[in-house]
C-alpha cells in the first residue's frame, strides 16, 4: 500500500473510531477496525473515480452511514 492511501485508511480508521464514541458502543478490535477502513477507501476511490469526487469526502459520508447500520 502506498504512503498516501496508508494515510486514507488511518484518517478513515480515526472516522471510524469517531463514530463508535460517538454512539457509545465499544470500539472493535484493531485489526477488524483496519479492515473496515480499508474496504471503506477501497470503495471511495471507486466512487471517487466514477463519480469524479473528493476521496476524503466520500470516506466521511461512508464512515457515517456504516454506523448508522
Amino acid at each position: 500500500m502506498g504512503f498516501l492511501k496508508t494515510q486514507q485508511v488511518n484518517v478513515a480508521i480515526r472516522l471510524l473510531a469517531w463514530q463508535y464514541e460517538r454512539n457509545g458502543q465499544p470500539l472493535p478490535e484493531r485489526a477488524l477496525l483496519e479492515r473496515h477502513a480499508r474496504q471503506l477507501v477501497d470503495d471511495a476511490h471507486r466512487i471517487a473515480r466514477e463519480r469524479g469526487e473528493n476521496v476524503l469526502a466520500i470516506l466521511k459520508q461512508m464512515a457515517a452511514q456504516a454506523r448508522r447500520k
